[in-house]
This record gives structure tokens, sequence and C-alpha cells, in this order.
């Protein structure tokens, strides 16, 4: 006599059949891989990285403009005004970059001016004119 387990019907199976990993070759018989080119920096890229170096030192110059912000008697010259002692500190320090900057422009057009003498023969500026072509 057949018991209900023998009159089940039968489900196919849906597991999925295990297949044997794809075959490799040994590291031997592989054809040699071209080394991977180490690409050079761009300009963007320095931009980049000057951009964010300048977000932090800007955070750390607002941190320290923020905590020093009790004001400050300042007297230049005849006239004399009040401002938060941390500003006052920022407008020094600005001034101080533009004079070096200045001081380093003017030296750059003076080094150039004497590049330009030494690369001609009478030390004058060389006039150059177009070559004209032969037809």
């Amino acid at each position: 006599m057949a018991t209900s387990s023998d009159e089940t019907p039968k489900t196919p199976v849906t597991e999925p059949i295990p297949t044997p990993p794809p075959a490799t070759t040994p590291p031997a018989t592989r054809p040699p891989a071209a080394a991977p080119k180490k690409l050079r920096p761009t300009r963007i890229s320095g931009t980049w990285i000057a951009i964010l170096i300048a977000i932090v030192v800007l955070i750390f110059l607002l941190i320290f403009i923020l905590q020093n912000g009790d004001n400050a008697t300042i007297r230049f010259l005849w006239g004399e005004f009040s401002l938060p002692l941390g500003v006052a500190l920022l407008f020094g320090a600005i001034g101080g970059a533009v004079l070096v900057a200045v001081v380093g422009a003017a030296r750059i057009l003076q080094l150039r001016r004497q590049a330009k003498r030494a690369a001609t023969p009478t030390g004058r500026p060389a006039t150059s004119s177009p070559a004209r072509r032969e037809s």
C-alpha cells in the first residue's frame, strides 16, 4: 500500500548545479602585462590642491578672527580708530603681503629687463621683422 509521502508529486530540483571554476593559465605562461604609466600631475590638479589648502587656511583665519573679537584701539600716524583685534591683525598681514608682492614684482621686472638686454649683442632690445617668403 502506498503511503502519503509516496503519492506527493515530485518537483524538479531548482538548486544551481555547481560549476567548476574557470580554468586559469599559470602566471608563467601569461603574456607580460605592460607596466602602468605613472601619470604626471596637471596644472588643474595643482590648482585643485592649492584651492583646498587655501580653504583650510581661510577656515583657520576665520576661527582666529572670531576668537579675537575684543576691540583694540589702533593709532597710526595722526589717526586713531577702534577695530576688533582679529580684524586689525588681518589688515596688518594683508599690508605686509602687499608690500612683499610689490617688491617682488619690481625685482622680477628688473631681472627681465636685464635678461632682455643680455640677449642682444648691442645691448639694445632686438627688433625682429617677419621674414620675407621667396616664391
